[in-house]
């Protein structure tokens, strides 16, 4: 690829930035294909993080692109009240048989933040048409991220995220976070912490049961730095929220679709919720796309208490199942079968947990944490929090390596098409950028 000359910068504001930096010496994305991005300058730069946890079948996807193509061809859009395009019902079908058993009825949106907040009024509208109008109250978690829409954002426990937007919604309790020294460097799940879980017990008793609609969970906190629960948290979680008639939500939009090994989290640390938020993987980053899987049970009751011929949940999106959205879906959840890559993302897991482990070396590493093809790493801060994770980004990027950082965390989350030789690759500029320090 040659050489692009830069574009007019002036008039975009761009989210998640030091607008300052960027526009000062801007870092491009222009190509990708496979593991790859190529820069402006024709670089190529190592894909660490499946773009944002998107793109685990690799990039530049000729299966999806001629799937998106056909479907804008055949129909281009279509509104999805009180109509339908064929190929919703097809891949609900296709999700849903993903799914833990129980979890059977899918809700489509367009992203992991809109999919938090249909969980969200899902919850609500259960609870109101169970005849508990009343559980209205939500638990979450400190550094929790719950995307960025005002019901996430109450949720999400990250003080950046949160500190410059008001009180957003009202009701919601927070839970300590699962981060524990005990557990520092700690491959998988931690020893110590379960009894962590019971917060939840604890806002039970302060706030009464019947107040508690839902609690909301990342299985592993993502965006955070990546925080692995300790071993018999989630279940003590689902034993609480059975006990009060708590709904237990999975957060799964990093975490879904094979990242953990399994199709998701649920399955890979045998803890059913009763409802699944996703997106991110999918459509392999192609399209975008969330969607919200519940328990038939839920679904059962929101819609046999609703009134004949009036909708039963007043919730949805223009661009709900949008056609190429759907299309893209169905050929990424094909090649994901095909080419066996929640298989394949497994083997390779203890390779790349033992590359990224073998960090834990330099001074500059303060943590480690990881499970399947998901790890975070923690830095040393600098006097400004988050200014060397910022600068680390900037600096493996200048590199040939694009990684996620968060504040003083390092976050990696190879596609699941990589070989021993990308993850070797991405270790080696981990450890030469790391060791600059």
């Amino acid at each position: 690829m040659t050489h692009q000359p830069l574009p007019n910068m002036n008039y975009h504001w761009m989210p998640f930035t030091s607008n300052q930096t960027f526009k000062a010496d801007p870092q491009l994305f222009c190509k990708a294909e496979g593991v790859y991005y190529w820069n402006h300058r024709g670089e190529k730069i190592l894909d660490g993080c499946s773009g944002l946890f998107c793109t685990p079948a690799g990039h530049g996807r000729k299966e999806i692109a001629n799937a998106v193509f056909q479907q804008l061809q055949t129909m281009d859009y279509s509104p999805h009240f009180m109509r339908a395009n064929p190929a919703s019902f097809e891949l609900a079908e296709n999700i849903a048989s993903m799914l833990p058993k129980t979890i059977n009825r899918v809700f489509f949106c367009n992203s992991g933040s809109e999919s938090v907040d249909t969980a969200i009024k899902i919850a609500y509208a259960y609870h109101y048409a169970n005849g508990q109008p009343q559980r209205q109250r939500l638990v979450s978690r400190e550094r929790a991220y719950h995307g960025v829409n005002l019901g996430g954002t109450s949720l999400s426990g990250m003080v950046k995220n949160r500190e410059v937007f008001g009180q957003g919604i009202p009701g919601v309790v927070h839970m300590r976070h699962t981060w524990l020294t005990e557990n520092q460097f700690a491959m998988g799940e931690g020893e110590q912490g379960v009894e962590l879980a019971d917060d939840l017990l604890r806002a039970v008793q302060l706030y009464g049961a019947e107040t508690v609609a839902a609690c909301f969970v990342e299985p592993i906190a993502g965006s955070t730095g990546v925080l692995v629960p300790p071993k018999g948290y989630l279940k003590r979680l689902r034993e609480i929220c059975d006990q009060y008639g708590i709904l237990l939500v999975f957060d799964e939009v990093i975490t879904g679709f094979g990242r953990t090994g399994k199709a998701f989290a649920a399955d890979s640390f045998g803890v059913i919720p009763d409802i699944i938020t996703m997106a991110k993987a999918l459509t392999n980053g192609a399209q975008p796309m969330g969607a919200i899987a519940v328990k038939q049970s839920i679904y059962d009751t929101i819609v046999n208490a609703g009134q004949p011929g009036v909708p039963e949940f007043f919730h949805g999106y223009t661009y709900s199942c949008h056609p190429a959205a759907c299309a893209a879906s169905l050929a990424t959840l094909a090649i994901y079968e095909q080419e066996g890559l929640f298989e394949k993302a497994a083997v390779l897991a203890p390779l790349f947990q033992e590359a990224i482990f073998s960090l834990s070396r330099l001074p500059i590493i303060k943590d480690i944490r990881g499970y399947g093809l998901l790890a975070g790493f923690d830095v040393e801060p600098d006097s400004v929090p988050g200014s060397r994770g910022n600068d680390l980004q900037l600096k493996l990027f200048e590199a040939g390596l694009h990684i996620k950082t968060t504040g003083d965390a390092g976050i990696v989350a190879p596609a699941f098409i990589s070989t021993p030789s990308h993850i070797e690759q991405m270790t080696d500029i981990l450890h030469k950028v790391l060791g600059q320090y």
